[in-house]
This record gives C-alpha cells, sequence and structure tokens, in this order.
C-alpha cells in the first residue's frame, strides 16, 4: 500500500473529492478508501463493467455545483480473490477528474 499523500479534485476551484494518506494502485490508478472519499458529490449510476481479474465495476456520476461528469468514477463492490485488497474503493477516471500524489 503506498503512502504519501493522494488527492482527486474536480473543476475550476480543485473541490477536493477524496483525499488520504494510504491507498491502492492498480495498473496505474489510485483507489481512495471509502472513508475518504466525499460521497455527498457521487451518484450511483447503472453502468457496470466486468474485468476478468477484479471482477464488476459500478460507476458514480461526480455531480457538483459547477458540473456533472457522467460515470466518472468506479468501484468493486465484489472483487475476485486477486483484488480483495480493492474491494469498495473508489478509482477516478483521470480524464475527468485531477489525481494527485506526493
Amino acid at each position: 500500500m503506498p503512502t504519501g499523500n493522494a488527492k482527486a479534485t474536480v473543476g475550476p476551484h480543485n473541490l477536493v473529492l477524496a483525499e488520504t494518506d494510504s491507498w491502492e494502485e492498480v495498473e496505474g490508478n489510485v483507489y481512495f478508501p471509502p472513508s475518504s472519499v466525499k460521497k455527498e458529490y457521487l451518484i450511483k449510476t447503472d453502468l457496470s463493467t466486468h474485468c476478468p481479474w477484479k471482477g464488476d465495476a459500478s460507476y458514480y456520476t461526480i455531480k457538483t455545483d459547477d458540473q456533472e461528469l457522467e460515470n466518472a468514477a468506479w468501484y468493486y463492490p465484489e472483487t475476485k480473490e486477486k483484488a480483495e485488497h480493492i474491494r469498495g474503493y473508489v478509482a477516478f477516471y483521470k480524464s475527468k477528474v485531477n489525481v494527485t500524489k506526493t
């Protein structure tokens, strides 16, 4: 588990969606612990995708005062054994959300 600081921000005012000092990183994506994510900005969607080794992902749309980013975050409510360490953790599309690590 990497340590330091990981943060997900969005919009012109860099609204913080998630921030933590320990996270998981899989395939270049930062997975934020559920307790570090500001769920008031997330709206669950009906989208689901399948990863052969992680399982079925569920998605969130991010809604702020400034914008709505459809299916911009995902998580695995249930995982396959090899991905157990990211069960429930939230990741953000880097093309829609600014994710930084320091």
